[in-house]
């Protein structure tokens, strides 16, 4: 077995679903076997998912066992000769895998191997590669110095901002979302710390990694798609287990330095926290204006693959269609004039004639004024996300919306 896929999944069950088509395109050349944790999903994701995807393996758990706790149960079981945690809120272009499994062959000295993330507007995501949080750069993260220089080597050195996004680097961490990683690395290294609930495993990986003697690498292509946020909540609970990462991880790896140095850390850490409490608030405003503007879109406009478009015309109600554009062949649809139709929304539908490297391709070249949603061939839905801030949204085709 050349490869296990390992995806943790609760409560999304239409984004998981968009991810497995995409999974299941980029894995067709490959021995491959996908394995999903289900941490007691509500949403029916259960009951609807195992029958449209047979050759995936299915593990439900009775209650919410956390991220790396469901990583581990899979990791366990996986026979793959390299091991990827993938998250379920990903859509992964049909050369990832493939790309990032001969990078392996051609670099001994690969530990991991991590993706250029976009977001649903066809945003990097910085977090693609990123440092280790030490004293300074979590207190430059923290304070919001980074994101005022945020090329810095000094200032930036959390979302390693002076490192090109767009050539192969060297990284201290990789993200969680898409980390491949060879089987004697895991052996070596052993499994996710459990203590981590969610958030700072990958962090906590990485650093055991580069203590293994091995390198984190990180890929600028051919790049994947991550609705942030999506797979998991804003609510309290989760800033909380976000900000005990950090702080986990500092016990864990820091414990030696001087008290002080912990100290300041952690106080940064705790302000953060407060801080990301009171803007709850905020957030909810602004998802409530997000609703607002998808509430007024009664038209989309479909373009891709025409097989792919088919099934989105078949499944929407009628007269929410504006115009379907149908792509032939692998010839690169044009964005003109959709730019000005920001009051519409767009599905982009991939299937075998629009594939997701094109549908990638397609979304980057967009200026990002109207929702973007996303539909594989043979699925029974579409996916997006308006804000990399707050939850994205799905819709299920001939069912009622799911938010």
């Amino acid at each position: 077995m050349q490869l296990s896929v390992i995806i943790v999944n609760y409560n999304v069950c239409f984004f998981l679903e968009q991810c497995l088509a995409t999974v299941e395109a980029a894995g067709e050349a490959l021995e491959m076997e996908v394995i999903v944790v289900d941490n007691a999903s509500t949403d029916g994701s259960m009951e609807y998912l195992p029958a449209k995807f047979p050759r995936v393996q299915f593990i439900r758990n009775a209650g919410n066992q956390g991220f790396a706790k469901a990583n581990n149960q899979a990791l366990q079981i996986a026979c793959g000769q390299y091991l990827l945690l993938l998250n379920p809120d990903t859509l992964v272009t049909e050369k990832a895998f493939r790309t990032s499994i001969a990078f392996f062959e051609s670099h001994p000295d690969a530990g991991a191997i991590g993706m250029r993330m976009f977001d649903g507007r066809g945003h990097f995501l910085p977090e693609s590669k990123r440092g280790f949080p030490t004293s300074m750069n979590a207190f430059f993260r923290l304070s919001g110095l980074s994101t005022i220089f945020p090329r810095s080597s000094f200032f930036s050195g959390y979302y390693q901002g002076h490192l090109s996004a767009e050539t192969v680097q060297e990284v201290e961490v990789l993200a969680g979302a898409y980390m491949m990683l060879r089987r004697e690395v895991f052996e070596k290294i052993g499994p996710l710390d459990e203590r981590f609930f969610m958030y700072g495993e990958d962090i906590d990986w990485s650093y055991r990694i580069l203590s293994g003697g091995y390198i984190n690498y990180y890929l600028p292509n051919p790049g994947i798609i991550h609705f942030k946020g999506e797979s998991s909540s804003k609510d309290p609970s989760y800033i909380r287990h976000f900000y005990r990462a950090m702080q986990l991880f500092v016990e864990k790896h820091y414990g030696k330095h001087s008290r002080l140095w912990q100290l300041m850390l952690q106080q940064a850490i705790n302000m953060r926290m407060l801080m990301a409490r009171a803007g709850i608030h905020k957030g909810l405003l602004k998802k409530g204006v997000a609703r607002k503007i998808r509430e007024e879109v009664m038209q989309w406009t479909l373009v891709g693959d025409a097989d792919s478009i088919k099934e989105v015309l078949d499944g929407l109600p009628e007269g929410t269609v504006k115009a379907a554009l149908p792509v032939p062949g692998d010839q690169r649809p044009s964005v003109d004039g959709l730019q000005q139709q920001a009051a519409y929304g767009l599905v982009i539908c991939a299937g075998m004639r629009f594939p997701m490297s094109a549908a990638l391709d397609y979304l980057r070249r967009l200026s990002g004024g109207m929702p973007v949603r996303f539909h594989c061939m043979g699925t029974g839905s579409m996916v997006g996300s308006d804000d990399r801030n707050s939850s994205g949204h799905a819709i299920g085709l001939k069912r009622e919306p799911v938010v």
